[in-house]
């Protein structure tokens, strides 16, 4: 079995060491730890990366922005 975990390192506590130790009991486990970069993710697809890049053209040109009232959001 394969599992993925992703969460903030602040976030590790001993209920989260718990549940491990309940989902595989005794058997023997890999742990291995990366820093995730969500920028270097999102950009990693040509199509992704385009639609993110028009985004942020469109962000700093003023243009193609849609208003949302906040209170509309309740």
């Amino acid at each position: 079995m394969q599992s993925s975990y992703r969460l903030k390192a602040n976030d590790l506590d001993e209920k989260f060491i718990a549940g491990l130790k309940e989902t595989y009991k005794d058997k023997d486990i890999e742990i291995i730890i990366y820093e995730v970069d969500e920028t270097a993710y999102l950009l990693k697809s040509q199509a992704n990366r385009e639609r993110l890049m028009k985004a942020k053209t469109n962000i700093e040109n003023g243009t193609n922005l849609i208003g949302v009232d906040l209170k509309d959001l309740q």
